[in-house]
């Protein structure tokens, strides 16, 4: 059993037990981050503030949340938004946080990739990254059915026929995920679960990972330099801060992520009070109705790209598209074949794949939102062709690239 000493402090009864101090060290206080970083590097911890305002807000939302397909609707558009006070903030905070969110999530996705983030050891952190982007997805798309409008009802049809994978007709896995026939009681139950409770929990922990998986390799740096932390961490702590090419991530960083936090909020907080709109479909004010399709059914714009691939493409040449964009991603630290982690715009062709990447991204994005009649369809098809060209070339033009 391990020895312990009466304790002079609550700090160091706690210590004793749960070696806080020691757990403060290697998550904190020695936790070493790069000095030749930017202001794109404080993404992450604008996403954990804007997960927290999510929880926070989700909590007060679920006060008054009826889970009930006769009851739904009106909880959110009537006893939330007219009748509970401020509960109209709260569901402008919840709405806008579950679109700005996303908006975060490419930046730091593309932040990654830009600067080679996923290469030399640190492939856990871009698979544990690309685990919450599929986590905070479904959490969304859950998110989106509650309300039970229109929207909500019919995305919810099309995206769980897509389970029923195309020629195969597995129209009884579609039923066993609704519960039903159609979206109905259950499917709104089930929905309600995975939103509230389970995707939150994988989240949270998913969190856990991704944080833990930089302990090791740590951050990347935006000049791409191989760093020896240990030895950078020995000046830091004789007193050489200055001569240091590291900082603590507590407080030295989190003071400057911080700032970027703050400034973030203000753009959060402006959308929240005056362009909340944005982040609220104008068809899902109308209650759902499974006997009224909707004119054009499009999901929330942070899935537009990959609805694109889906849809210009016949049934199963389609789905075979949508799978390929959903895990291609994943792959990213293997099919790049490059020695070089560093910056895109020193790595030779692949500066103009990350480019056309991330154009033909917006591009998809742009079309998935508009009818799919000439000349959007032509566009998209193309768009969409591309998007799945560039992955194929990926491994042949980084597998050419000269060691820098």
């Amino acid at each position: 059993m391990a020895h312990f000493t009466k304790a002079t402090s609550v700090k160091d009864w706690l210590n004793q037990r749960l070696a806080i101090e020691k757990v403060e060290k290697v998550m904190a206080s020695e936790y070493w981050i790069p000095k030749n970083i930017n202001f794109l590097w404080a993404m992450g911890m604008i996403l954990a503030v804007t997960f927290a305002l999510l929880l926070v807000s989700g909590i007060f939302l679920l006060m008054y949340y009826q889970p009930n397909v006769n009851l739904a609707f009106d909880s959110v558009n009537y006893t939330i938004m007219q009748e509970v006070g401020y509960g109209w903030l709260w569901r402008h905070v919840h709405g806008v946080a579950a679109s700005v969110v996303f908006l975060i999530i490419y930046i730091h996705m593309f932040t990654g990739i830009y600067y080679g983030s996923y290469k030399k050891g640190r492939e856990m952190i871009w698979i544990s990254g690309m685990l919450l982007f599929v986590a905070f997805s479904a959490e969304a798309f859950s998110g989106y059915m509650l309300p039970w409008g229109q929207m909500s009802y019919w995305a919810g049809m099309v995206i769980t026929n897509l389970f029923s994978m195309g020629g195969l007709h597995l129209d009884g896995l579609v039923e066993w995920i609704r519960g039903d026939y159609v979206p109905a009681q259950a499917f709104l139950n089930r929905f309600f679960m995975l939103h509230v409770l389970l995707i939150p929990l994988a989240i949270i922990g998913l969190i856990a990972l991704h944080f833990g998986s930089l302990r090791i390799p740590h951050v990347n740096n935006q000049d791409g330099e191989e760093i020896d932390f240990d030895a950078e961490s020995k000046k830091y702590l004789a007193g050489d801060k200055a001569g240091a090419k590291v900082i603590r991530f507590a407080n030295d960083f989190m003071s400057k992520d911080m700032m970027v936090v703050g400034i973030y909020l203000v753009f959060f907080f402006y959308l929240v009070f005056f362009h909340y709109d944005f982040a609220m479909d104008p068809v899902n004010f109308d209650p759902a109705n499974g006997l009224k399709t909707p004119t054009h059914i499009y999901p929330e714009w942070y899935f537009l790209w990959s609805y694109e691939i889906l849809r210009p493409f016949s049934t199963n040449v389609g789905l075979i598209a949508f799978a390929f964009a959903q895990v291609i991603f994943f792959s990213l630290p293997f099919m790049d074949r490059s020695p070089n982690a560093i910056p895109a715009s020193r790595r030779g062709l692949f500066k103009y794949w990350f480019w056309a990447m991330l154009i033909d991204m917006i591009i998809l994005t742009a079309m998935g939102k508009v009818p799919p009649i000439e000349p959007f369809g032509t566009i998209g098809f193309y768009a969409a062709l591309t998007f799945i060209g560039l992955w194929i070339a990926l491994p042949f033009i980084t597998k050419m690239e000269k060691e820098v």
